[in-house]
């Protein structure tokens, strides 16, 4: 289903299918347990999900939100440090997740987490993951909920080295699940609860989907998801603003990552992916779609998988709108109607009981801004009582209840019990304090 036309101060458009899944809830007071619906916990739990998107006149537009995300200096806002630890895979990768508060030891080991995966070049210095995280990390004696939270980067993002001769592709999900090994291994009283951003949002939809009832987190709430790639890059493609400005700025921005790491990248040229390196650095014109059909869609993973006859074949193999059917978890889907990168949501959340899907009038791509200063989103309010909703409220097993058992192997690698030998993290050297509030340079925030 295509995205629907919204006046600017409509309310979203909240879809629940006809038969929503009951969640199980546990009173305070007596404990006692008990179940409801999905539709009617969100609509008495989450109040602020169906109030009007109403931002001041100057930022009522897609393409302005879009770019106020982008380019405004509003990297102070929501001020935050993280301390860093890194993974080193099996492969030889190195995963760097950034944990907050950094002054934790007066939280229990059962406080839950809030899991965050960024956008398509970003790490744990979006100000868009901020103006949650930071309210979700504040104590609650403060206004905040008290929550951990931890952002797994993508290989090469947010400052983290390549250390192999491996990128991150639009849809692969070993990374993130390698990283909930970590993450549920170390606190494994705590729940799990994700959140993304644009692609993460589509990584992690794929993943919750793989996973079914083994997924290790308990719910999902997605943000700006681009849901069916192939779709999205045709829209893309055929508009001069779309093809020459957004086209352009994502394809920018993965081109000066890979750019950041050519050496490793390069480390073996008899490789494949050495191969398909040297053709992307001649590339005329970049753009995502360029960049994906040159490069990702033939080296993004490793065979049989790839190589990829196509582009679109790619784009279809990593998509995850074809995905929400196997949702086993409550799963918040929240999308803008002017989106001008993401013009395709699938509205009908594939009849999912699990599956809430939310469309406002507006707010670009990962904008939302109510007003110039960057401290007030829309979205704020409502991701935070989804949180507290999932974290305080929902009776969940933690993340190493849910999903497989883990197990220390011989090599001192984390894996899943039975699953696959190529998969496996550890900790290694590195990280320590990130400052939240910088970014990387050559590479544009807020996609």
């Amino acid at each position: 289903m295509g995205v629907l036309g919204c006046s600017t101060s409509a309310p979203p458009l909240v879809h629940f299918a006809p038969k929503t899944a009951r969640i199980p809830l546990k009173r305070p007071e007596s404990q006692e347990e008990y179940s409801e619906s999905l539709r009617k916990l969100v609509q008495d739990k989450c109040p602020s999900l169906f109030t009007p998107f109403e931002p001041k006149w100057w930022l009522n537009n897609g393409h302005i939100q879009t770019t106020y995300s982008v380019f405004a200096d509003i990297s102070q806002v929501d001020s935050v440090w993280y301390r860093r630890q890194n993974l080193k895979l099996v492969d030889g990768g190195t995963l760097g997740l950034d944990f907050a508060p950094i002054d934790d030891a007066a939280l229990s080991d059962d406080t839950p987490i809030v899991v965050i995966l960024h956008g398509l070049t970003g790490g744990s210095y979006e100000p868009y993951i901020k103006s949650i995280l930071t309210h979700a990390i504040k104590p609650v004696d403060k206004g905040g909920l008290g929550y951990r939270a931890v952002i797994p980067h993508s290989r090469g993002c947010g400052g983290v080295p390549i250390t192999s001769t491996k990128f991150y592709s639009a849809g692969g999900t070993d990374d993130f699940r390698q990283a909930l090994i970590y993450i549920s291994n170390r606190y494994p009283r705590a729940k799990l609860l994700g959140l993304g951003f644009s692609l993460g949002s589509n990584i992690m939809t794929r993943y919750i989907a793989q996973e079914g009832e083994k997924c290790r987190l308990s719910s999902a709430c997605v943000l700006a998801n681009p849901w069916d790639l192939a779709a999205n890059s045709d829209i893309l493609s055929g508009t001069f603003i779309g093809r020459n400005v957004y086209n352009n700025a994502l394809g920018t921005n993965l081109m000066n990552v890979a750019k950041q790491h050519y050496k490793a990248l390069m480390a073996d040229p008899s490789l494949p992916i050495a191969k398909a390196l040297k053709p992307l650095m001649s590339v005329s014109q970049m753009t995502l779609t360029n960049f994906d059909k040159v490069f990702l869609s033939q080296v993004g993973g490793p065979p049989p998988q790839f190589p990829y006859a196509t582009v679109n074949e790619y784009y279809d193999a990593m998509s995850s709108h074809e995905c929400i059917g196997e949702i086993r978890i409550p799963y918040l889907a929240i999308n803008s109607a002017d989106d001008p990168v993401v013009q395709y949501v699938p509205m009908d959340g594939a009849g999912n009981g699990y599956a809430v899907m939310v469309l406002t009038s507006g707010g670009g791509h990962l904008g939302w801004f109510n007003d110039g200063t960057g401290k007030d989103r829309w979205t704020t309010k409502p991701v935070l009582e989804w949180l507290t909703l999932m974290g305080r409220e929902v009776l969940a097993k933690s993340g190493s209840e849910r999903g497989h058992k883990v197990v220390l192997g011989t090599d001192e690698f984390l894996r899943n019990e039975g699953g696959d030998e190529w998969l496996g993290c550890k900790e290694c050297e590195g990280g320590g304090l990130i400052n939240g509030n910088a970014g990387v340079e050559g590479l544009r925030k807020g996609l």
